[in-house]
């Protein structure tokens, strides 16, 4: 499921921005979990490394949640904006 439509762009509103961002950062938990990016015992290392790492992974998991992710964010869209219309 795609969050953006394939016609002109058009700016997203508050609540799918929203969405996406909840989405990525369960995504970057995720990622973390899996230990995504970690070098393996014995090579490189350092506080540099690990901060680094963690900047791709986050970079990794809003790349995936902007197109579909896992469709969490579609999913917290559609109920975040029908509790608008209640």
């Amino acid at each position: 499921m795609e969050i953006t439509g394939t016609g002109p762009a058009k700016p997203p509103d508050a609540l799918r921005k929203a969405a996406v961002e909840l989405e990525a950062t369960f995504l970057n938990e995720m990622l973390k979990a899996a230990r995504l990016g970690e070098s393996p015992e014995g090579f490189g290392g350092g506080i540099g490394e690990e901060q680094f790492t963690s900047f791709l992974r986050t970079e990794h998991a809003r790349v995936l949640a902007e197109h579909g992710g896992i469709g969490l964010a579609e999913s917290i869209y559609h109920a975040m904006k029908e509790r608008l219309h209640d």
